[in-house]
């Protein structure tokens, strides 16, 4: 399995855990949905981080050369793709049975919701890549 569709899947899975909480804690918690939505990215921020970390690390010790070093750009940025179409449908999937879990449409779900869980996924990622390579 590829770099990326690996990422991609373990996100994608994460994120609908994320959600799967969110919308538990949400239900018990109404006075606290910022506060536990705020919360629950930040930790899916921090895996995405230990991962680009362990990624960079792994990267800079193959290839002392920063210029011959993989492109863990596109790496990163396929997998957030797939952890949030795939996170998003699945998500769908779930809140048509359990209406506890806070989802828009499908269109809404594979699309607002998939770019922002790329961005989550792509952004803390390469950070992650970043601050460890350099």
């Amino acid at each position: 399995m590829t770099n990326w569709r690996l990422r991609g899947l373990v996100f994608a899975a994460a994120m609908v855990v994320v959600r799967l909480f969110q919308g538990a804690l949400i239900n018990a918690f109404p006075t606290r949905a910022a506060l536990i939505s705020i919360v629950l990215v930040l930790l899916f921020a921090v895996a995405v981080i230990a991962w680009g970390l362990i990624d960079g690390r792994a990267d800079a010790a193959a290839q002392p050369d920063p210029d011959r070093r993989q492109d863990l750009a596109m790496t990163w940025l396929l997998a957030g793709l797939v952890a949030g179409i795939l996170g998003g449908a699945v998500a769908w999937l779930i809140s048509l049975v359990y209406t506890g879990l806070y989802t828009g449409g499908l269109i809404n779900e594979v699309s607002t919701f998939a770019a922002f869980t790329a961005l989550l996924v792509f952004l803390p990622g390469m950070g992650g890549v970043t601050l460890a390579a350099g």
